[in-house]
C-alpha cells in the first residue's frame, strides 16, 4: 500500500473504480467480496469525474488518495486513454498505479494505455468466477505484494555523477 506502511496497514486500501457501466460497478464490488480483498472501493462513472476526483484526492477525509485506479478505456466525456494521459502528464499524479480493466480486446486500445504508462492492461473476463480470479490477482498484487510510492511524493534529484 502507499504511504506510511504502518498507516496504510491500518485502512482498507482505497481502490478508484472509473466505469461507466453499472452492472460492471456491481460484479467489481462483487468480485472484491468474493476473493477476499477488504477494499474501500471508491467509483466515477466518466473520465472527467475521476480527473474531478484525483484534483481533491488526499486534501480531504471524504476524498482518500488512490492506493489503485482501475480505469476502462471506453468513458463518457473523458475517454481513458484522455485520463491516462492527463495522469502521465502531471507531477502529482504520475506515480499512481493505473490498471486497465476493461473489456477491450483492440491492440491500438493497448498499445495506446502502455504508451501512456499504465501499469497493467487486463482484459475483463466474461464469466464471473474469472473475472473474481482476475480482480484477485489485480488486488494481491497491487495491494499486497507490491511497494507503491507514496501519493504526490516527486522523487528526489539523483546526485551529479
Amino acid at each position: 500500500m502507499s504511504g506510511d506502511p504502518a498507516t496504510a496497514a491500518s485502512r482498507p486500501a482505497v481502490v478508484l473504480l472509473v466505469e461507466d457501466d453499472e452492472n460492471q460497478v456491481l460484479l467489481t464490488q462483487l468480485a472484491f467480496e468474493e476473493a477476499g480483498l477488504e477494499v474501500d472501493l471508491r467509483c466515477v462513472s466518466d473520465g472527467a469525474e475521476c480527473m474531478a476526483y484525483l484534483g481533491r484526492a488526499g486534501r480531504d477525509a471524504a476524498t482518500p488518495w488512490p492506493d489503485l485506479v482501475l480505469l476502462d478505456v471506453h468513458l463518457p466525456r473523458m475517454d481513458g486513454t484522455e485520463v491516462m494521459a492527463a495522469i502521465a502528464a502531471s507531477e502529482e499524479l504520475r506515480t499512481l498505479v493505473v490498471v486497465v480493466l476493461t473489456t477491450s480486446i483492440n491492440p491500438d486500445d493497448l498499445q495506446r494505455m502502455y504508451a501512456l504508462r499504465c501499469n497493467s492492461y487486463v482484459v475483463k473476463p466474461v464469466e464471473f468466477k474469472a473475472f473474481v480470479e482476475t480482480v484477485r490477482g489485480i488486488g494481491r498484487y497491487w495491494l499486497q505484494l507490491a511497494a507503491l510510492p507514496a501519493p504526490g511524493r516527486k522523487p528526489a534529484a539523483r546526485p551529479a555523477a
